[in-house]
């Protein structure tokens, strides 16, 4: 029979922040990859406005603004 106790975690340091930053050719790809996902989302955005898609339009446009903030946080910090 099965008592019904969960097995104790095991009691390990946490993982250490890691104090240097990202290298800046890494830094910059990864902002030219959020760049030309947020220019996808902005012509889904523009094509779904022309074609009378409210909802759409916007959630692709909040989608296109969220990538661009996501890829300048990354090109900044790093």
């Amino acid at each position: 029979m099965r008592s019904g106790r969960v097995p104790a975690m095991s009691h390990e340091d946490p993982p250490t922040q890691r104090s240097d930053r990202r290298p800046l050719v890494e830094r910059i790809g990864m902002a030219a990859i959020a760049l030309l996902m947020a220019v996808l989302f902005g012509s889904v955005a523009l094509a779904a406005f022309v074609g009378g898609e409210l909802f759409l339009a916007v959630m692709a446009a909040v989608g296109c603004l969220m990538t661009l903030w996501v890829g300048g946080i990354t090109l900044l910090r790093g």
